[in-house]
């Protein structure tokens, strides 16, 4: 009977543990949290940002923190510090404000204050030493560049500079800015534009003007902005993201009418030089852009084609090659009008894009030596309504990836 007893004891306890084995393998782990940025309606304060926790194994989206109010009503752009403590969204509509968000450690947001009196807000950006806010925006007297110091706490203060867009010789024409970049180092910010009298589709155009543009400012001692050497640089048609790389070497700009991607070598520390080999080719309608932490590898959310284009990038010249992709296709599809890309910085092996359209997230592996990309588990993944900006904040003790080739 003794005997029995353990033996039965022996029993229950190795099932226990092999359920226990079990259910440990079968447990997701959690690398980021994807926020994504979009709108549940009309209103003054339908802006919402959903919160997802990401899958170390699989890329899978999960339903993570509660929904949290963008703070304005039509959410168009976000950006988050480096050191992930604080979140920034800008939002048009009746709002025009861009509001600061501290972000917890499951993910969740809790606003803290609110900048308005800009115009209209575009884009945002800031600075990897956590101090300069910048957004571009177009107020009453035309597109400006404006530059807000930021405590160590994340709070936005008064503005520190204010730079007017203007196109020289054509100091009357309509420009409207698209995208902001800071360089990794902090020393350069850059602006794509489109000046709206020279390219005006269904209208008339009115100037002579190159219609697209990308502006340049040295951060100089506090905050100083000062137009760098040549600024602005002719870029194409129609502009509408821009991007460095994490070595501050290259900028990247993709061209939404003419559909491609136009590089430039950073020369002097901010002024930019064309590519020798460039323009390169990209899918229908560019909207966003994104280079890998790594520094390896570019990835082009198409608007119109619903895909993303793939490229790995010369590190010696800066130029991107050929798109890669398993198949041999220039194109990964994703839902219907992706609008904004990411690439998750903790292990930096999943790619997503927000698809306007589709009020889903689209999801793919990407593979750290090729650059190659295939769908994730389950993709896509439903949003709030119009997502229009995505954002990843890492999650736990993660080596965040990143190399200086």
């Amino acid at each position: 009977m003794k005997f029995s007893k353990l033996s039965q004891l022996f029993l229950v306890s190795s099932i226990g543990l092999l359920v226990a084995t079990l259910l440990t393998a079968c447990q997701l782990v959690n690398i980021d949290y994807i926020l994504v940025a979009g709108s549940a309606g009309s209103g003054t304060s339908t802006g919402q940002i959903n919160v997802y926790a990401l899958d170390a194994s699989s890329g899978a989206l999960r339903t993570g923190a509660t929904t949290a109010p963008s703070g304005g009503e039509s959410p168009v752009a976000m950006a988050v510090s480096a050191d992930y403590a604080n979140l920034y969204v800008v939002n048009q509509g009746t709002s025009n404000n861009v509001v600061h968000l501290a972000v917890g450690g499951t993910g969740q947001l809790t606003q803290k204050d609110v900048v308005t009196g800009i115009g209209t807000p575009i884009s945002v950006a800031v600075n990897a030493a956590g101090t300069f806010l910048y957004v571009v925006s177009v107020s009453g007297s035309g597109p400006i560049l404006t530059e807000f110091p930021v405590s160590s706490t994340g709070t936005i203060g008064t503005a520190a500079d204010t730079e007017p867009l203007v196109i020289p010789g054509f100091t009357g024409d309509t420009v409207i800015p698209t995208a902001v970049t800071v360089l990794a180092n902090s020393t350069a910010v850059y602006i794509a534009a489109y000046d709206q009298s020279a390219y005006n589709p269904g209208g008339s155009a009115t100037s002579t003007a190159n219609p697209g543009w990308v502006f340049g400012y040295a951060v100089g001692t506090g905050g100083a902005l000062t137009a760098t050497a040549g600024s602005p640089y002719k870029a194409g048609v129609k502009p509408s993201a821009l991007v460095s790389d994490p070595t501050n070497r290259f900028v990247y700009v993709t061209d939404f009418a003419q559909n491609q991607l136009i590089g430039y070598s950073i020369q002097s520390g901010s002024t930019l030089q064309f590519l020798l080999n460039g323009p390169f080719r990209t899918g229908s309608e560019p909207a966003a852009i994104v280079v890998d932490p790594r520094g390896k590898f570019i990835y082009i959310a198409n608007a119109l084609d619903s895909t993303v284009s793939a490229y790995s990038i010369d590190l010696s010249t800066g130029t991107p090659s050929s798109a890669v992709n398993p198949t041999g296709s220039a194109t990964n599809g994703t839902d219907t009008d992706p609008v904004a890309i990411l690439v998750e910085p903790a292990l930096g092996r999943f790619v997503y894009t927000s698809n306007y359209l589709g009020n889903s997230v689209s999801g793919f592996l990407l593979d750290p030596t090729a650059g190659t990309l295939t769908a994730t588990q389950a993709t896509p993944y439903p949003t709030v309504s119009k997502p229009s900006a995505i954002v990843a904040i890492p999650h736990g003790n993660h080596s965040l990836q990143s190399v200086t080739p």
